[in-house]
């Protein structure tokens, strides 16, 4: 089922603790109180493992408290201030600029940034921010030692030598991603997601729809925090310096937009903060440009004021398009993202993942994890189009990115759903076109896109380009309309016909007869063959088909490891009949079949699974292709057919559920 979410600036929900060992930050706070020690973070140690994984650390690293930095450290100085914040070695200007935009934000700041702690009476090398991560906010605690080179801060730091708050959010940020390493490189949108829970939109300035502006400005007003960019061709142009001022390939944050009047007409503003914290755009209405000459007084005294080189300046707004390649907008509820005060958007959250062999499908397959959506009217609307926001996550790639994975390249579409069928085979797909579908796949965190749709039900699939990449993900889905979002094969059941009765011997058919003759070859004095007589007798009768050779029947035969005829004829009718569904799928008659295809094959035997019961199968049953031959298609198949029977017998109350001793659990197996 989804799991229901509201997003809130405020930040309502209570955060979870993080620390490994259970214990809240309040708690290992009076901890250290009583003790009279320092806390140090276990978890996140003071050593180069928690700085880099993929190299060693270039300088002599000295981990200091800022009571060891000066003399009179503060946790903040005043208020926090986007001037507190100034880059260091690494390269996260992505969530400097985020950090930046927070400092605007007073209520999203108050909850990323605790104000309980301080370096007072109460100070024990302690500090806790909160942060929200795939629809729950954490609370992560870090100690207070800082990387430092000749006593000087070398990650982010504050333009005031005493304040930490900054440096201190940048540690327990990169605590949450496993390594300051981990923070390089980034989408601004990526940190602004995670310092608000809201919802992301990218415009492109160049193909950006003619109210680009007015967008912005909506966005400003209702309390959204932006970034923009200028794109790179190659890695040589990363943070490569323009004659202009503006740097390539590197993340500003967005920090306010106005108008003013100029000779009579109306000129539009755009305010931008590098997180370096110096080198500003050259241009018209940069700060000491002359364009200022002509604006009045006391307009130009509130926007320019304490204007110095301290990385922040205005740009007209026709320049901020004409150099800039990106705008991305975090809106802090999906509600801001409405002209229209009195919307609300109804939110929706489901969660899954891409596994090999059964759900990572990948693009041209299809054959994956599916959800359906509900589009509903409501009794007092007449409008039956929808506006609908999908985004689709990948889940800690940043954190496993010391494991070798990085982001995948992902995407969605979205098609009509039929009227029946809790799953989709490869041709609903084939022949059925998408009612929508993201712009494109891209190794993004999270891709964003906005549609509207007719009410109905519709099936979401979300997928990566490749096939079998793994990785975890959750869809976070808004819309104007009440909406029911479910994954799609997610019943466990059977229907499986009764065996048939057994013929007398005067009634069989010449191919029961043919059958008997060979049986009895076989079979002694008690009538009965064992399973390698079954083995010896079923691969004589299958040898026109070579591929068709089964090795592992221990799981046909009953607890006296002896077949009867009776029994052989039952199962050869089922035989027969698994051998067609086989021979179905198995279209280019390799031996083999796919194991996406391993659902239809079960489901037209009157079997259907979740995804995560096929998940399991195919990491049992599978090969290193993601292929399943004969021999273990048959073996699975009677096995599960067995399972199924047993549970019947015994769920005599048909609730779903029975309960069972270990000795028939084996028996079951």
């Amino acid at each position: 089922m989804p799991v229901q979410s509201t997003l809130s600036p405020k930040g309502s929900n209570k955060a979870v603790d993080t620390q490994a060992d259970g214990k809240s930050f309040e708690q290992l706070r009076q901890e250290c109180l009583q003790k009279g020690v320092l806390f140090e973070d276990p978890d996140f140690p003071a050593n180069d493992s928690s700085l880099f994984y993929s190299q060693a650390v270039p300088v002599d690293v000295k981990w200091k408290r800022p009571k060891e930095l000066c003399q009179d450290p503060k946790f903040i100085v005043g208020d926090a201030d986007r001037t507190d914040i100034c880059q260091g070695q690494l390269g996260d200007c992505w969530l400097l600029a985020a950090i930046a935009s927070l400092t605007l934000k007073k209520d999203a700041m108050a909850r990323v940034v605790p104000r309980d702690q301080e370096f007072d009476r109460r100070y024990a090398g302690i500090f806790h921010f909160q942060f929200w991560h795939h629809n729950q906010w954490l609370d992560v605690v870090v100690d207070d030692r800082l990387p430092a080179v000749r006593n000087k801060l070398i990650m982010l730091h504050s333009a005031t030598n005493n304040e930490f708050w900054s440096a201190l959010l940048e540690k327990a940020y990169a605590k949450l991603h496993g390594s300051y390493e981990s923070l390089k490189g980034g989408s601004t949108m990526e940190a602004m997601e995670d310092f608000t829970g809201g919802v992301a939109e990218i415009y492109e300035t160049k193909s950006a729809p003619g109210n680009l502006y007015a967008i912005m400005k909506n966005a400003i007003d209702r309390g959204s925090m932006m970034g923009c960019s200028i794109d790179i061709t190659s890695s040589a142009e990363s943070e490569a310096k323009t004659t202009t001022g503006l740097v390539k390939g590197h993340a500003y944050s967005i920090t306010g937009l106005d108008e003013v009047i100029v000779r009579g007409q109306k000129v539009q503003l755009v305010r931008i903060r590098n997180p370096w914290g110096q080198v500003e755009w050259n241009g018209p209405w940069s700060d000491d440009a002359r364009e200022w000459n002509y604006v009045d007084a006391a307009e130009k005294a509130r926007l320019q004021q304490n204007s110095s080189d301290d990385g922040e300046f205005w740009m007209e707004f026709g320049d901020f398009k004409n150099n800039y390649d990106k705008v991305e907008i975090c809106n802090m509820t999906p509600d801001a993202m409405n002209e229209n005060p009195n919307r609300r958007w109804e939110v929706s959250m489901l969660e899954g993942n891409w596994i090999r062999g059964t759900t990572a499908g990948g693009c041209r397959n299809f054959i994956g994890e599916t959800f359906q959506l509900q589009l509903e009217d409501a009794e007092d609307d007449d409008d039956d189009v929808c506006s609908v926001i999908i985004a689709l996550m990948q889940k800690d790639r940043r954190k496993k990115r010391k494991e070798g994975m990085d982001l995948e390249t992902i995407g969605f579409a979205l098609y009509k759903a039929p009227e029946d069928g809790d799953h989709l085979g490869k041709d609903f797909f084939r022949y059925n076109p998408s009612a929508a579908r993201s712009k494109t796949y891209i190794n993004m965190r999270e891709i964003t896109e906005r549609f509207e749709l007719p009410l109905g039900k519709y099936v979401l699939v979300p997928t990566t380009f490749q096939p079998h990449k793994e990785a975890d993900f959750i869809i976070r889905i808004f819309s104007e309309k009440k909406t029911a979002a479910l994954e799609m094969g997610s019943n466990v059941d059977a229907n499986l016909p009764d065996p048939p009765m057994p013929s007398a011997p005067e009634e069989e058919t010449d191919e029961e007869k043919g059958l008997r003759r060979l049986f009895d070859q076989l079979a002694g004095d008690d009538k009965a063959i064992s399973v390698r007589e079954l083995q010896q007798m079923l691969n004589g009768v299958l040898s026109r088909r070579k591929w068709l050779i089964f090795v592992n029947y221990s799981s046909l035969v009953d607890n006296t490891g002896m077949l009867e005829f009776q029994e052989f004829k039952v199962f050869w009718e089922k035989m027969k009949k698994w051998i067609m569904l086989f021979l179905s799928f198995d279209t280019d008659r390799s031996g083999k079949m796919s194991s996406y295809e391993l659902r239809s094959a079960l489901s037209a035997a009157g079997m259907q699974l979740n995804n995560k019961l096929l998940q399991l199968i195919g990491l049992r049953f599978a090969d290193d292709n993601y292929d399943i031959d004969f021999d273990d298609y048959l073996t699975c198949i009677v096995r599960l057919e067995n399972m199924f029977r047993t549970f019947q017998v015994l769920d005599k109350a048909k609730r779903g559920r029975v309960k069972m001793n270990i000795m028939q659990v084996k028996t079951t197996l």
